[in-house]
């Protein structure tokens, strides 16, 4: 999962996408970069590096992007270690010069990346993007109709041809921006609008509308799944539908990754929050004996809405026991189990008036592999929490996800091979309660979604 913009149609484009990758920064800390082209020069300028946004970017590395569009990158590596070659922006200039960004995972990699090879491509990383990015290049270097006609051509062929959760932005020499969207839009991309003093039109793709807001674009709509969008230097932005299938949005951002005051799919993620909370509180109301709760208390911070929400329902009250130190990464989208469990000791402490001799209830968006559960009921327990029990709003994830997020295999998953009862033992807990699919789709309004990693039913053959 990463965090992609691309801007164009005003002087300083970089500088937007930079505050613009400030705004996605929850999307992904490995590492940030930002690719301009120079309209006059027609030269591509690329910063990138390792790190937060703050570390990969400094006043001279914005001064020298300059251009007047510009694409940006935040990244978390879903898979193996995490590498200089891997970071984008990516960008060739042979057969044609482009420049791209992706959120997202390819599922038939392998495959494609072999096919490349035997047409001679050359790789110089790891990185799913480049197989997009081979594949555009040479397609639209053999069309022979207009700019649009050849990138309809590209982007059909990619479509057609590469499975997986992918959104993707680029640069087309220094003729203008494009953008596509995997054919179930599965990964999520918005396209907003600003007037700018000249009266001319600028426009912003990105992961999440918490970014347009910050920057002034106006929300226009979540580009749609197989959709193609192309704004040349004119600013007269075109769009085609090339290769929509059933609309599948990972369910995955309303519940954890997206931020908060952020749109998708016309679903407000912190009213999507609520509703979870509010339907998990009426699913705990159903079981019988109901423990006693004395206090409903939030991982911070994505989980807060549904634990106020929770909290409510059952008429307990809300309190905020374990305060984060902000300056330390989301455990779940860090590379490697040691670097989790170090960061989830390093995130969190207890209000311990709050808790002792407590029985608490513990809100969670979903329980993964169980590494933050076990250390923070463990936590809870050392400040005298009497009883800790563990709500998860997402359902029980038993199949890994091939489309983009961290968890690549069923063993690592705790809910994979045990009941409820025994993911409580593993983790300590004195009980677990989950929502249900039934639920997740009640608080998204009965939309369509994927949820692949809940019952293994995914949109492409694995």
């Amino acid at each position: 999962m990463c965090g992609i913009v691309g801007i164009v149609g005003t002087p300083h484009a970089s500088q937007e996408v930079h505050q613009a990758l400030l705004m996605l920064q929850h999307r992904g800390q490995d590492s940030a970069g930002i690719l301009s082209v120079d309209s006059e020069s027609g030269k591509f300028h690329l910063q990138k590096g390792m790190g937060q946004v703050a570390q990969a970017f400094d006043a001279k590395d914005l001064a020298r992007l300059d251009g007047w569009k510009a694409i940006g990158h935040t990244r978390y590596s879903t898979i193996g270690d995490i590498k200089e070659s891997d970071l984008q922006p990516m960008a060739i200039s042979l057969p044609v010069g482009i420049g791209m960004v992706h959120n997202g995972n390819v599922s038939n990699y392998e495959q494609l990346r072999n096919q490349l090879i035997e047409r001679r491509r050359m790789f110089m990383s790891d990185n799913d993007l480049e197989i997009i990015l081979h594949m555009v290049a040479e397609s639209f270097s053999q069309g022979k109709g207009s700019i649009f006609e050849n990138l309809t051509f590209a982007v059909r062929e990619v479509l057609a041809q590469v499975e997986g959760g992918y959104s993707v932005i680029g640069l087309l020499g220094t003729d203008g921006l494009f953008a596509f969207r995997d054919p179930h839009g599965i990964r999520p991309l918005v396209l907003g609008q600003r007037k700018e003093e000249s009266g001319k039109m600028a426009y912003c793709l990105t992961s999440e509308t918490c970014a347009l807001k910050f920057l002034g674009f106006d929300f226009v709509r979540d580009i749609k799944p197989g959709e193609l969008i192309w704004i040349p230097k004119s600013g007269e932005l075109q769009a085609k539908e090339l290769t929509p299938k059933t609309p599948l949005p990972c369910m995955f951002e309303w519940v954890y990754f997206s931020s908060a005051d952020s749109n998708f799919e016309k679903h407000n993620v912190y009213q999507v929050r609520l509703d979870l909370g509010r339907l998990l509180g009426k699913r705990i109301q159903k079981d019988h004996p109901l423990p006693k709760f004395d206090v409903i208390a939030p991982v911070p911070d994505t989980s807060r809405p549904s634990a106020i929400a929770l909290a409510e329902q059952l008429d307990v009250p809300f309190r905020e026991v374990l305060i984060k130190n902000r300056y330390v990464q989301r455990s779940f989208i860090m590379n490697g189990q040691d670097k989790r469990k170090l960061a989830v000791g390093m995130k969190f402490s207890v209000v311990r008036e709050l808790v002792e001799g407590k029985s608490v209830l513990l809100v969670d968006d979903s329980i993964v592999r169980g590494t933050t559960s076990q250390k923070l009921i463990q936590l809870l327990k050392s400040h005298g929490a009497a009883h800790v029990y563990l709500a998860s709003t997402c359902p029980p994830i038993v199949y890994p996800c091939y489309y983009g997020i961290d968890f690549p295999t069923r063993k690592e998953l705790i809910a994979a091979n045990h009941t409820p009862a025994e993911v409580a033992a593993e983790l300590g807990a004195d009980g677990v309660f989950y929502s249900t699919l039934q639920d997740l789709t009640e608080a998204l309004g009965g939309s369509s979604y994927c949820h692949a990693c809940l019952n293994g039913e995914y949109a492409y053959p694995v």
